[in-house]
């Protein structure tokens, strides 16, 4: 590993599973194949949570998010990206309405926000919360929730707004989301009642064929539907010296073995900026709304208006991929070791794509989805590359050390048909 945001060499022994909980129930190949034939549950409640209350809210939370709040009905969620001065992403996550004066937000930017607030006078108050997160996803997940919880309105959930259930005698939240690219709901609810409901869900679902979706393939939705993740396909805006009393504060609020980031492959960027995006990049472009002064306009005005690169899939070419293998059963230097499905350590695997000498494009998320029997990656891709079925190369290692020139072909982003917002009454 080269250029790194920790200084450890590689991340803690058991860093990723710490996370997801155990690495496989199953195995990787079946959970990975469960939220497009039955479905899976998911623990996603290492996330942070801050509630944020008071008469300013709503201001305040507009000046640090590209998103419009304007209309933000109650029971509504969106997709809140917060920039610096460069429009890069610093933190986004999941930010929800409960109430007038009450939001709640998942994720990394609750941080960003309490820092905000202290520069200012708002009426407001952010405060750690504790809340448990688990997804439900996949084409049997509306059926098994109906029968878990007997609720008659599931159905009536539109996409990004959350609705009430019951559970094990728990009440507690449904959000329509899908992280998996297909229906899902992410219920949420105080952390005490986590394990009821977890267990109810589990014994209600072997009827519908649910699977325990561990470590292992966890990321693989993500790649298959394009959900870009921190520290994985982009490192937080948060490395600049302006940025140092509240990167200072971030890590404080980490586990003690846990750092920002770990950075490997094959591109080598000069500056730690150099793994910084925007939402443009990321694909989210469509979130960014100027109705509104935030951090960051000025530039995502003007990339918006002309972007530079884009998000992509990249398909890497198989018999390329199966000889970084076969060099480890040849004898001398071999290339560096390709995790399956995708590396666990906590990387964002950074590797060059370029079209003959040129530098073109990053790729990021590498990884094997069993369901199309294809390595795939994300990629931000200068636009002049960015048709789909253009080839590029990409280049598997480290720099100064052996690298294999991998043949890829541009796809699109998301590169499985994105069935979230599908008619739940069909389903």
């Amino acid at each position: 590993m080269k250029y790194t945001v920790s200084s450890m060499r590689t991340p803690p022994e058991g860093y990723a599973w710490s996370r997801f909980g155990q690495p496989e129930y199953t195995d990787w190949l079946d959970e990975s194949m469960s939220w497009k034939d039955a479905c899976y549950i998911g623990d996603w409640s290492f996330l942070w949570q801050h509630r944020i209350t008071g008469p300013d809210a709503l201001t305040m939370l507009g000046d640090i998010t590209v998103n419009t709040l304007a209309n933000f009905a109650l029971g509504q969620s969106k997709h809140a990206i917060h920039t610096n001065q460069d429009g890069k992403v610093i933190h986004e996550g999941i930010l929800t309405r409960f109430g007038d004066e009450e939001f709640m937000l998942h994720g990394r930017g609750g941080f960003w926000v309490r820092n905000y607030l202290g520069t200012t006078d708002y009426d407001v108050k952010v405060e750690r919360d504790d809340w448990f997160i688990l997804q439900v996803s996949g084409p049997n997940s509306v059926k098994l929730l109906e029968k878990v919880s007997g609720s008659s309105n599931l159905r009536e959930t539109k996409f990004m707004w959350v609705n009430s259930l019951k559970i094990a005698d728990h009440e507690l939240y449904a959000l329509r989301q899908g992280m998996a690219g297909e229906i899902g709901f992410e219920l949420q609810g105080p952390m005490a009642a986590k394990q009821d409901v977890y267990d109810a869900i589990l014994e209600a679902g072997q009827e519908f064929g649910i699977r325990k979706l561990g470590a292992r393939a966890t990321m693989i939705n993500h790649l298959e539907a394009c959900f870009p993740t921190i520290a994985t396909d982009y490192i937080p805006a948060i490395f600049d010296e302006d940025m140092k009393s509240y990167r200072e504060f971030f890590t404080s609020s980490m586990p003690s073995f846990a750092q920002p980031a770990y950075i490997a492959g094959s591109y080598d960027g000069a500056e730690i900026s150099d793994y910084y995006r925007s939402p443009v990049e990321l694909g989210w472009a469509r979130n960014i709304n100027f109705d509104h002064d935030f951090l960051g306009r000025e530039a995502l005005e003007a990339e918006k208006a002309a972007p530079r690169r884009v998000m992509r899939t990249l398909v890497w070419n198989g018999n390329d991929v199966a000889d970084v293998f076969a060099s480890m059963f040849r004898p001398g230097e071999h290339y560096p070791f390709m995790d399956m499905p995708r590396d666990q350590r906590g990387f964002m695997w950074a590797d060059k794509v370029t079209a003959g000498d040129d530098l073109v494009g990053i790729a990021t998320s590498r990884g094997y989805s069993y369901y199309y029997r294809q390595m795939l990656s994300l990629c931000t891709v200068d636009v002049a590359h960015s048709e789909p079925g253009t080839q590029v190369t990409v280049h598997w290692g480290e720099p100064g050390g052996p690298q294999k020139a991998i043949r890829a072909t541009v796809a699109a982003a998301p590169y499985k048909p994105d069935r979230r917002r599908a008619d739940l009454h069909q389903a």
